[in-house]
């Protein structure tokens, strides 16, 4: 059965002058004709966003959400009326979101984190700010080493909470941060450890030797565009390390040791240079 909120790919069943209507097994799903690609025929099969429109039927686009039902995401409030606000969503319909679930008054134009879901009373997509009740850590779907999408969600005294791949809780400790992050800001991150109540601990960036290949790669490229060398090394600041390689100095000087036993790179009192080949 097709929902709202959902990308699916379905059949074209028909054409008429104003679109295609798809199947929906078993309605009919209008795709306007200003989203019907060229050469699009009956049988083809295509992949749209399905949503209501304003009329309460269900209808499709090409064009991509900036979220689907069980994402959060921050987005811009559009319009502010008293039972509720309406919130961009990256398409030609703005989503709802009602009074009772705002954390607080919203304003035109400010951006806030919410959650996407479907209401059961209306059948319809809604948000959320009440993010909370939608996240568990009961039964997780992640383990350790794991690679995740997580995203900032609020400051605590030992780190930043996170929202994990939009269903668990977890923290990025003030120790694993390398760089500072905004609320609502969302990254790849991968699960360091699982601990015996399920609580999760997460580590930005890539995990183990994949990441140092990839900041040794990096290194490497940066120290070829600059004449073989660059005034970095391994007491250099760590703002001042992420701010040029865009790395934790931990990254910075794993990934520097890797190239140094690879004779790669020399190291200076002053900083690193390539290597004579």
């Amino acid at each position: 059965m097709i929902e709202a909120g959902h990308y699916y790919t379905l059949k074209v069943k028909k054409t008429v002058d104003f679109g295609v209507y798809l199947d929906g097994n078993p309605d009919e799903i209008l795709l306007p004709k200003r989203y019907v690609p060229d050469g699009l025929k009956e049988d083809d099969e295509i992949q749209v966003f399905v949503y209501h429109d304003n009329e309460g039927r269900l209808i499709a686009t090409t064009d991509k959400p900036l979220a689907v039902v069980g994402e959060v995401a921050m987005l811009e409030v559009a319009d502010v009326a008293p039972f509720g606000a309406f919130l961009k969503w990256g398409i030609m319909k703005d989503v709802f979101i009602p009074v009772s679930l705002q954390e607080r008054k919203m304003r035109a134009g400010e951006k806030r984190l919410v959650r996407l879901f479907v209401d059961e009373q209306t059948g319809r997509v809604t948000a959320s700010e009440k993010i909370d009740k939608f996240l568990s850590n009961y039964e997780l779907t992640v383990k350790e080493n794991e690679e995740v999408d997580v995203v900032f969600y609020q400051k605590t005294d030992i780190g930043f909470k996170v929202i994990v791949n939009n269903k668990h809780l977890g923290v990025v400790h003030y120790n694993e941060m390398f760089k500072d992050v905004d609320y609502g800001e969302r990254m790849r991150g991968f699960v360091k450890k699982v601990r015996t109540d399920n609580k999760l601990d997460i580590s930005p960036g890539q995990r183990g030797y994949a990441r140092v290949k990839t900041d040794e790669e990096k290194i490497l490229e940066l120290l070829q565009t600059s004449d073989g060398y660059l005034p970095y090394h391994d007491k250099s600041d760590a703002e001042d390390i992420y701010a040029f390689f865009g790395m934790s100095k931990k990254a910075f000087k794993m990934a520097i040791g890797a190239l140094y036993k690879k004779r790669q790179i020399e190291l200076t009192t002053t900083g690193i240079r390539l290597a004579a080949q």
